[in-house]
């Protein structure tokens, strides 16, 4: 990672800008046109939008060691049409000589981090609205139309305005049973979803204590914010998880300089006490309609689901574990949890997590976005209610229009489970270690 020296006060996120255009520095609403370090796309949104149009322009790929691909919306297959589309994309992959294909280990938003793809300081572009999740590694990463995607696979290049920021600042102690998910939904419906061309910078107390996987949460659900990206500075939790997959970062002083300045100028600064908060729930059909989860009752549930890039990464299990521990999922209600990735499922199965959901009753499903993005297995019907530990609980998301979905932690999802209603997930940790 290389950057320029900066001539203003600047957020992290215009240091990033800055750097990816060739600039000292950008202002808020300047148009730029930026090199992009690291694209990427998924077997819904890459292959069979990107083909046609490469095609049209009789062109290839700009740099093939800086794309990766991730088969994880249709996998796997359950119809012809599924099958043909990871056909499509296996062969755009083999064609192209595609070394960072990822075909059917898991979702790409924890696939690529993993496999330490997603660099501090990146300029990173996806073909996902889910593609923020990697600013939990101070990358600028945001999500692009399947047009927009084929240009920057072919050029390298994307423009943009820069946006301004938002910085939520959180501090205090979470409370047993109140984590990372719980503080976004509170945000969306404080701030609501309606945050176009803005950046959130997570920062606090609370921030820097949080692990990698519960930091991609905050970044992740920047996109239910309606923000162009959501950034966490670089910091010792960063480089050690990068450190883990192999890929350390290859300058921590350059990294650790990309943290916004003390006199950055901001749109609006939030500040979020941790300690008060409580486990949250959003009813249908919007995470803004968020609430504190007493304040909605005993609502029967019919299915439960872990899944998702934000809501089945291996702290996202291991929370669950805790709750089921001992407990069995009620009549009536079926849990599903769905890894988001393999190395995700062989962590659970190596430390006892796997063998506890099982146990209580949890059918295992493909890794992969499955329910969460309405394809494959677990879908709902009619006057079905579901509680989820997905990001989005539109009208007729998860199956049909005449179901209803219900957002929370793992925990909340878990304890719901077990319950067969929607119920305060603190009621089953009493008894156990602090997590």
């Amino acid at each position: 990672m290389t950057s320029l020296p900066h001539a203003s006060p600047s957020t992290i996120a215009q240091k990033i800008i800055a750097r990816a255009a060739g600039l000292p520095s950008v202002a808020v609403g300047q148009l730029v046109t930026a090199k992009v370090d690291f694209a990427f796309a998924h077997d819904s949104s890459g292959p069979r939008r990107w083909q046609p149009l490469l095609d049209q322009l009789g062109v290839g790929l700009w740099d093939k060691s800086k794309i990766a691909i991730v088969s994880d919306h249709y996998v796997p297959a359950v119809d012809a049409e599924s099958a043909s589309i990871l056909r499509l994309t296996r062969e755009f992959a083999e064609r192209h000589a595609i070394d960072d294909f990822f075909d059917m280990l898991g979702i790409s938003h924890m696939v690529l981090p993993e496999r330490g793809l997603i660099r501090p300081g990146a300029f990173v572009a996806g073909g996902d609205s889910h593609t923020p999740m990697a600013g939990a590694f101070g990358a600028y990463a945001a999500g692009y139309g399947a047009t927009d995607m084929a240009a920057i696979v072919a050029t390298g290049e994307t423009w943009l305005s820069v946006p301004a920021t938002i910085r939520v600042v959180i501090d205090g102690r979470l409370g047993r049973g109140v984590v990372a998910k719980d503080v976004m939904l509170r945000l969306c419906r404080d701030l609501g979803l309606d945050n176009a061309f803005i950046a959130i910078e997570y920062a606090g107390s609370t921030v820097a204590a949080m692990s990698m996987t519960e930091r991609m949460v905050l970044s992740n659900m920047a996109a239910e914010l309606g923000a162009e990206t959501g950034i966490v500075a670089p910091d010792r939790t960063t480089f050690d998880y990068l450190n883990a997959t192999g890929r350390p970062c290859e300058d921590e002083a350059a990294a650790l300089a990309l943290a916004s300045d003390v006199d950055a100028s901001y749109q609006r600064v939030v500040a979020c006490n941790a300690s008060e908060l409580v486990p949250q729930i959003a009813a249908p059909h919007s995470p803004a309609n968020s609430a504190d989860v007493d304040d909605h009752g005993h609502v029967r549930v019919d299915q439960a689901y872990i899944g998702a890039c934000v809501g089945a990464k291996i702290d996202d299990l291991r929370m669950a574990a805790e709750v089921l521990a001992g407990r069995k999922v009620a009549r009536g209600v079926r849990l599903l949890v769905a890894p988001a990735s393999g190395q995700t499922l062989e962590a659970v199965t190596r430390d006892g997590t796997l063998a506890t959901l099982l146990a209580a009753g949890a059918i295992m499903m493909p890794s992969g976005c499955g329910a969460c993005a309405g394809m494959g297995a677990g879908l709902l019907a009619d006057r079905d209610v579901c509680i989820s530990t997905t990001n989005r609980n539109f009208k007729g998301r998860m199956g049909h229009v005449g179901s209803s979905v219900y957002l929370g932690s793992p925990y909340s999802v878990a304890a719901a489970a077990v319950a067969g209603y929607i119920v305060d997930p603190r009621e089953f940790l009493h008894a156990t270690e602090v997590h």
